[in-house]
């Protein structure tokens, strides 16, 4: 995950190894830092002999309700997968030290069959399995996107340690989410627009219907650009896996699913129960304005400018780099209910405009990108702050570098303006 600038332009080929290797070089040093300290309190924290940490905490801590709709899917309890009490029994039964923890449940039907086999496991035996297949899931998507990425390939100990160094996989791998499973369906989804591919392009964004937030930038960027057949693909590739659960479990829980999202405007303290956790324009606004009806009118019109930006990129730009980052960055931004570990959806972005970063050449814009990557990458380290300034820096990083990205189409010689039926083979 390398955020380097692009090499600075200089007239002996020594010189321009070194300027080009000195950033890198400092990236590797910070990152080794803070993956050593991430890591190093991970450990730390898990070195008791209980499932409790040495905060108190249940190891894993959002696993549980994975594990809990798991072995309502065994059971085929399909009237309590939104049933708070009825889950926090069941948990409390199968992990006695889980007693007095309630989950909001607001996964689809579909989702308790997946966790199905990891619920017949142990807990301790179905978290360990489950961080392993989630860091697998994250190092497999870091490493596909690195191999196409040319000016990162002498740069490997660099991406790999900025990638174990990225402060949302910590929070990925402490609280035991979904999220490698989310960056999964978008890695793919980009993987199969740039090889052509609609139709399989919109399969994988489809099966995002478990975090339908963060298939909502580009669902709008899609019509937008009028990609109506990767649109259609992802529709019915999200019926499928709707149609997955209500096969198994009938109509009733689905119906109870809708209802309880909708309900969800009402339950903004049991979703977001540390607001300074969250990573979106919606919770930057509701921080940082007091009258709710004024922040979402802040929220509409901030997410409606980075959207109507990305449009314009992929209508524009002919760089695959730019397309894909822009987009994860709308994605991120506009997305209603966004948590730090949703972060690692990022990565691909990372990676995308570093390499973009690599081929160009060295101007005060480029430079501008390279440290907001930086800072992209670096400041959810500090997102705690937010809790007594109301201002989470991170948010307003991103939706800089957003803007870079679309200026940087002023400074785009290749630029033309696409048909929609081009926008696949140019990304």
């Amino acid at each position: 995950m390398l955020v380097m600038n692009s090499p600075f332009p200089t007239v002996d080929s020594d010189r321009a190894g070194r300027a080009r290797g000195e950033p890198a070089q400092r990236l590797l040093i910070h990152a080794t830092i803070v993956a050593v300290c991430l890591w190093t309190v991970f450990f730390w924290n898990l070195s008791t002999p209980g499932l409790r940490d040495r905060s108190g905490n249940l190891k894993g801590t959002d696993f549980l309700h994975l594990y809990t709709i798991g072995t309502l899917a065994l059971e085929h309890r399909g009237s309590d997968l939104y049933d708070m009490e009825a889950q926090a029994e069941l948990s409390a039964d199968r992990v006695p030290e889980a007693k007095g923890l309630r989950y909001l449940p607001l996964y689809p039907p579909q989702v308790s069959i997946f966790f199905a086999p990891f619920a017949l496991l142990s807990y301790r035996e179905a978290l360990w399995f489950w961080w392993i297949l989630s860091a697998g899931v994250y190092a497999t998507c870091c490493y596909v996107i690195w191999r196409m990425c040319a000016g990162l390939q002498s740069y490997g100990l660099c991406v790999i340690v900025a990638a174990v160094g990225f402060p949302p996989l910590f929070h990925l791998i402490t609280w035991g989410q979904t999220s490698a499973l989310a960056l999964a369906c978008l890695t793919a989804f980009y993987l199969q627009l740039r090889a052509g591919r609609e139709l399989s392009a919109g399969f994988v964004l489809g099966l995002l219907a478990f975090k339908p937030q963060l298939a909502f930038a580009a669902a709008i960027v899609l019509v937008g650009l009028g990609m109506w057949k990767v649109i259609f693909s992802a529709v019915a590739s999200a019926i499928v896996e709707f149609a997955v659960g209500i096969f198994y479990y009938g109509f009733v829980p689905v119906l109870t699913w809708m209802r309880t999202l909708w309900a969800t405007r009402h339950l903004t303290g049991l979703l977001e129960p540390r607001l300074y956790q969250t990573h979106s324009l919606r919770t930057f606004w509701s921080m940082l304005i007091p009258w709710s009806s004024f922040s979402l009118v802040l929220y509409i019109v901030s997410g409606t400018i980075v959207l109507a930006w990305t449009i314009q990129v992929w209508k524009q730009s002919q760089a695959g780099q730019l397309r894909f980052s822009i987009l994860l960055l709308a994605t991120v931004l506009v997305s209603p209910h966004l948590t730090v570990y949703d972060l690692v959806i990022l990565v691909p972005a990372f990676l995308l405009l570093a390499d973009w970063l690599l081929g160009q050449e060295r101007t005060k814009a480029t430079a501008r990108m390279g440290l907001l990557l930086y800072l992209v990458y670096m400041l959810p380290l500090v997102g705690f702050l937010s809790r007594w300034t109301h201002v989470q820096m991170s948010v307003i990083a991103m939706y800089v570098l957003a803007y870079q990205i679309w200026r940087a189409l002023d400074n785009d010689d290749k630029r033309v303006t696409a048909p929609a039926g081009d926008q696949v083979a140019q990304i």
